[in-house]
């Protein structure tokens, strides 16, 4: 049995990774279909493009400079997106297999195709 480190930091697993292209399937945004452009491991989230957008309101920071109006996506949790196949214009779970390499790649499970 391997010892584990005291100072190990914890890991983090989620089914999604950056560039990833996923549909939102619960929420205000339900339906939509982007990429992934960032992943919070530690508290379980995504900022997919196109969704979830906020508009923030950013005051001037120099003088005789004018304000703006910014919109931004907020993160949602991973869990309310799916892997999307742009082939088969279809949402899927997962599921891990070995390549004839013997390399551990992720596969979708309706249409077979292999993402990494």
């Amino acid at each position: 049995m391997a010892k584990k480190t005291e100072n190990a930091p914890p890991r983090y697993k989620m089914h999604v990774k950056k560039g990833d292209t996923v549909q939102v399937i619960s929420g205000h945004d339900k339906g939509k279909v982007g990429e992934i452009l960032q992943t919070l491991p530690k508290d379980s989230k995504v900022v997919v493009k196109g969704v979830n957008i906020k508009t923030k309101h950013v005051k001037p920071q120099q003088e005789g400079e004018t304000g703006q109006i910014a919109t931004i996506e907020s993160p949602i949790h991973s869990s309310n997106v799916m892997l999307y196949s742009e082939k088969q214009k279809v949402a899927s779970r997962i599921c891990y297999t070995l390549t004839e390499e013997g390399r551990k790649v992720r596969m979708l499970k309706k249409t077979g195709e292999i993402i990494d």
